[in-house]
């Protein structure tokens, strides 16, 4: 069985490589990668293949940066002949990010079945990029693969044949311990002069976030007060660094020089980290604030507390089960949250259903099984 699996972003690649290993493992599959290079950067693609034992793409799209419509367009370009040549007998895509959308709609006009890991999620706000992504794929999609259950709800809700709906758990939790042993043994902390427990993560990418200077600016004036109390180590987004460097305000407020490690007024600035930094840095945080879907999850596996700087989330199990705690972007409910949770007892979650690092393996037997 020739499975097509679609990467495009650093989200993506987290998911995709428990699914690549389990299918290597399997005989009769023959797993083929493309990378459509939505993320092109080494630091935001080339160390996470290295630190997740990604094997190199078999075919590589080279679409880089550009609007939504633009990548999306330039990957169903570039990737219809790349299925037209190969006849996958299925093409996997994963999350929500526009080479997800763009992969799964070009294999369903070639009427070539489709499999969506982490079908069903929701934000309920179409303002998200993202939510419009995760709508089409999922209504082109054949398989559906559920990683909480949530999206087994959506999807009923909306008509989903639910014989083909499969509630899996999540692979992001699958990269997150198998390479426990490997992040464990990282010595970002004393790269960065931090001590575990004692300081906090910031990540910031979305655009209702960063594109506006007036929302970023009482964000970060948000973040600086919480540094008072504990360092915020920040790892810049290409997205957001662009929008730091434009703005001298914003720059003055970091004292940001948009290379290397910049000391702010209680944030750290620095270039964007590997996966296994990245995650031991998060393990040893004692509160992480960040923009981001996969985070929530992770901090949520490794009982983290999370402050989400949104007004909604599409993995409302985060917030049930785990850490998460959705703050906005009110500047003064951030800091109030923030203090409660350094000022309180550390709480320790119940792990999700099926999020116990064999969500692959599932997926994989369940495709040999079924998607045939």
């Amino acid at each position: 069985m020739k499975i097509m699996n679609i990467v495009g972003a650093r989200p993506n690649f987290i998911k995709i490589a428990p699914l690549i290993r389990e299918m290597r493992a399997r005989q009769g599959v023959e797993p083929l990668l493309v990378h459509t290079g939505q993320h092109y950067d080494v630091k935001m693609a080339g160390r996470f293949f290295e630190d997740l034992g990604i094997p190199s793409p078999d075919v590589s799209l080279d679409v880089g940066s550009g609007s939504h419509a633009f990548q999306t367009a330039e990957v169903m370009k570039r990737i219809e002949p790349v299925m037209e040549q190969q006849r996958p007998d299925l093409v996997l895509v994963v999350g929500d990010v526009n080479s997800t959308l763009a992969a799964a709609v070009t294999a369903a006009k070639l009427q070539i079945p489709v499999a969506h890991v982490e079908a069903g999620l929701r934000s309920f706000d179409r303002s998200m990029p993202e939510e419009i992504n995760r709508l089409v794929t999922d209504a082109v999609s054949t398989y559906l693969f559920v990683s909480e259950e949530s999206g087994m709800k959506n999807l009923a809700a909306e008509g989903a044949d639910m014989a083909r709906v499969f509630f899996v758990g999540n692979v992001m939790i699958d990269s997150l311990e198998a390479s426990r042993r490997m992040w464990e043994r990282s010595s970002i902390q004393e790269q960065l002069g931090v001590t575990k427990g004692q300081y906090g993560v910031l990540t910031l990418h979305r655009p209702s976030n960063v594109d506006q200077p007036a929302v970023l600016r009482g964000l970060l004036e948000a973040i600086a007060e919480i540094g008072r109390e504990q360092p915020i180590v920040f790892p810049v987004h290409p997205r957001t660094r662009k929008r730091l460097e434009d703005t001298q305000e914003l720059n003055a407020l970091l004292r940001f020089t948009g290379s290397g490690t910049v000391q702010g007024p209680g944030i750290w600035c620095l270039d964007p980290l590997g996966y296994l930094d990245f995650m031991a840095l998060v393990a040893g945080a004692r509160l992480i604030l960040t923009d981001s879907g996969g985070i929530q999850e992770e901090t949520t596996a490794l009982g983290i507390p999370c402050l989400t700087l949104r007004e909604n989330t599409e993995r409302p199990v985060t917030i049930s089960h785990g850490t998460n705690r959705l703050v906005g972007t009110s500047p003064e409910k951030i800091v109030e949250e923030a203090m409660r949770v350094l000022k309180g007892p550390r709480v320790a979650p119940s792990p999700p259903p099926l999020w116990d690092g064999h969500a692959a393996k599932r997926i994989v037997s369940i495709i040999l099984e079924r998607c045939r």
